[in-house]
């Protein structure tokens, strides 16, 4: 009869930490990455109804770059913290200055999916890439050998 290792649910939730981080980290920065797609190409549907942002049209364009640059960065684990902060950092912006003006509450004023982004990567910026990105991959060294200790000298008193 296989021994059985008992485990307790709270340690099955934080040994799924990592997995679940990751996952979440990857999700986030594809919906991102496809906002911006979409706007700067015309695909997935594009804005309103196919179009694109002109090049260069402040906000629009530039949010729409870094939704891409930024969903791309995050999605791969890559200078994640910096990158999930400005992708954060955009959508409060796109909160305050787009939607608060037309009412105070997100459900009201349309502003859901900028909210949950927001605060997805200040979770992210915060949290970090998790152990399964291309920042930990890079940031490998290879093992060396490990100097012996010195000698400790002996008194001949």
């Amino acid at each position: 009869m296989p021994a059985h290792r008992s485990t307790n649910p709270l340690q099955s939730v934080e040994a799924a930490r990592p997995v679940v981080l990751t996952v979440f980290r990857i999700v986030i920065g594809l919906l991102f990455a496809c906002h911006g797609a979409a706007s700067l190409f015309g695909v997935l549907g594009g804005v309103k109804g196919g179009g694109t942002v002109p090049l260069g049209q402040w906000p629009g364009w530039w949010a729409a770059l870094i939704q891409l640059v930024g969903g791309a960065l995050v999605l791969l684990g890559a200078g994640t913290r910096v990158a999930a902060l400005l992708c954060s950092g955009s959508m409060a912006y796109a909160y305050f200055t787009v939607h608060q003006e037309h009412a105070l509450l997100p459900i009201q004023n349309g502003g859901e999916a900028s909210v949950l982004f927001c605060w997805a990567f200040l979770a992210i910026a915060t949290l970090g890439s998790g152990p399964y990105a291309l920042d930990r991959l890079l940031s490998r060294r290879p093992l060396t050998a490990t100097p012996e200790p010195a000698a400790q000298p002996t008194s001949t008193v």
